[in-house]
């Protein structure tokens, strides 16, 4: 309704100049959400996965069956590892290559939001809906990690916005088509990204109700052309991976079409193998992963209620995908918090003409000021007990993480102490978006050095490199993904979904083909009794795993292990 050039015009929120604004929330996002980067290697429980994936592809020119080592990963579809892999073609960087699209994702998803919000209800609105956006917590915290589910809502997030620009402001039907197009993307990118087109439903009742505000839309014919934007990625993605695993007859490539296609999606819903919770599991994350944008909704409820009764539709769409959203995965039992991330964006969309006049409400500030001297306090505390007395959960986080931990979270709480006391009541909520910006960036730009070398699994490598000397050989035995991505100079790798005891038999056995120039890197736990650690070299500690190596003399000859592997969800911080 308003053109960007409108901004010149727009009365501003708190500079002179709505585009100098603009610019400041721009570089302030930016800071947000990549401070850091290029400061980290990849950390588990998935980032280390993904990077190894695109860098097989990289190496190796495989794009259209992604490869974890020499075995394939069936899990996810390769959109992520691509943007990745182009990433790191682009920069030649794999430490700034592998969080890009995330970033890119975070900072296209605030600047949609804006836009949209904008057009509906003007600049300060907008500018109020992407801050508290970008300062939830569940929002800035996962588009910093380099996960498919940031990347899956930058899509659904677009997807939207194509939709309700013809929804809303239209007809446009190269925006609605637009939008069905990157549902289709977000499918295949991770199975669910069809869940963007259920903005559907609500536009369809308000239609037949007739409320207000929706664009008057004729042309049924042009519906249909959604319907092949949607397929156009899905099929250009799943023919030619069909075709090839048809044409060359690998039974692997048979293997994974059928799990990509049904064990990754419908059977992944109908009975997940992990993450049980009961339905009521997405209002606690609604409750607390959205803080401070769940602070809002005492007093949103009711205005929404009031707004709905009078037939507008600019909020019934948002907020009735956001319900369907969080109805259909309720109705699996397997559930996860970035199941409903994508309704992150919706929900500051729908809160966005109600935000000026929330921040004006002194029990609005107020809450916003506790949250933010609450969480001060705590980090505080804890980091100053954690220093002084040493008290038994304190040497356990240290262990997992590192001793200096303690001087990261000290600074955080007291930075977040004297911001709460500079802004107080009257600018409670821009503390909490100040507090915001000194955690994330005290935390990539601090952080990120202190905790690389034990979450990402490199100084555990690169000992293991000093131990063995330039030239030799290592084998990896019950490795993660983190281990074969940092491993420095020659290694050799078993498998990673073979059971422990497979692998290590199999490692012995190349082991004695050339016993000099090889060694065997292992987990503690797979080598059982079978190696006499007297002989062995004790690696390290990493990701809460103890790592040896050795070498044959070591080696109980006829031994194997009857340990079984353990599950992905260890590496979790």
């Amino acid at each position: 309704m308003k053109p960007l050039a409108s901004l010149s015009r727009a009365r501003p929120l708190w500079l002179r100049d709505a585009r100098l604004e603009l610019i400041a929330f721009g570089a302030f996002a930016l800071l947000l959400l990549g401070a850091g980067i290029g400061l980290r290697d990849p950390w588990p429980s998935d980032e280390p996965r993904f990077a190894l994936v695109a860098r097989w592809m990289v190496q190796h020119g495989q794009w259209l069956f992604p490869h974890r080592g020499h075995e394939l990963y069936p899990d996810k579809p390769p959109v992520f590892m691509w943007l990745q892999a182009l990433a790191y073609m682009i920069t030649r960087n794999w430490r700034i290559a592998f969080l890009l699209p995330s970033l890119i994702a975070g900072l296209g998803s605030l600047a949609l939001i804006y836009d949209l919000a904008r057009r509906l209800w003007g600049h300060r609105s907008a500018l109020l809906a992407a801050a508290t956006l970008l300062v939830t917590i569940h929002f800035s915290y996962q588009m910093r990690d380099a996960q498919i589910d940031p990347l899956l809502l930058g899509w659904i997030t677009l997807a939207n916005y194509g939709l309700l620009r013809h929804l809303l402001l239209g007809p446009s039907w190269r925006w609605f088509w637009a939008g069905c197009f990157f549902a289709g993307v977000g499918v295949v990118t991770k199975g669910v990204g069809v869940l963007a087109l259920l903005m559907l439903v609500p536009f369809a009742f308000a239609r037949r109700r007739q409320w207000r505000h929706l664009s008057d839309i004729t042309g049924g014919w042009r519906w249909a052309g959604g319907a092949l934007a949607f397929l156009l990625p899905v099929l250009a993605w799943l023919v030619p991976m069909v075709l090839i695993a048809r044409a060359d007859g690998d039974p692997q490539h048979a293997e994974y079409v059928q799990n990509i296609l049904f064990g990754q999606t419908v059977h992944r819903y109908a009975a997940p193998p992990g993450h049980i919770h009961s339905p009521l599991f997405f209002l606690g994350i609604i409750v607390v992963d959205w803080l401070p944008l769940s602070l809002l909704l005492p007093w949103a409820l009711p205005a929404w209620r009031r707004r709905l009764r009078r037939r507008d539709a600019r909020l019934l769409l948002p907020l009735g995908w956001i319900v369907l959203i969080v109805l259909f995965f309720s109705f699996s039992p397997g559930k996860r918090d970035v199941y409903i991330l994508p309704a992150l964006p919706m929900a500051a969309l729908a809160l966005a003409p109600l935000l000026p006049g929330l921040f004006r409400r002194r029990g609005v500030r107020l809450a916003a000021l506790g949250l933010t001297v609450l969480l001060s306090l705590v980090l505080t505390l804890a980091a100053a007990v954690a220093l002084h007395r040493h008290p038994p959960w304190a040497l356990k986080i240290e262990q997992s993480l590192a001793p200096q931990i303690w001087w990261l979270l000290l600074g955080i709480g007291l930075s977040g102490l004297i911001i709460a006391g500079l802004t107080r009541l009257h600018r409670a909520p821009l503390g909490w978006l100040l507090f915001a910006g000194v955690l994330w960036g005290l935390y990539g730009l601090w952080g990120y050095p202190m905790l690389n070398g034990d979450r990402s699994a490199l100084d555990v490598m690169v000992r293991a490199r000093a131990i063995a000397g330039p030239q030799a050989n290592i084998g990896l035995v019950a490795w993660k993904e983190q281990n074969l991505l940092m491993a420095q100079g020659p290694v050799t790798e078993f498998g990673f979904l073979k059971p422990w005891p497979q692998q290590y038999a199999d490692a012995i056995a190349w082991q004695q083909q050339a016993p000099a120039q090889r060694w065997v890197f292992s987990l503690d736990a797979a080598m059982g009794t079978c190696v006499d650690r007297r002989r062995a070299s004790y690696v390290g500690h990493a990701n809460r795993r103890e790592w040896w190596m050795f070498r044959a003399d070591a080696v109980t000859a006829g031994c194997v292990p009857t340990i079984h592997a353990e599950t992905d969800a260890e590496d979790d911080p």
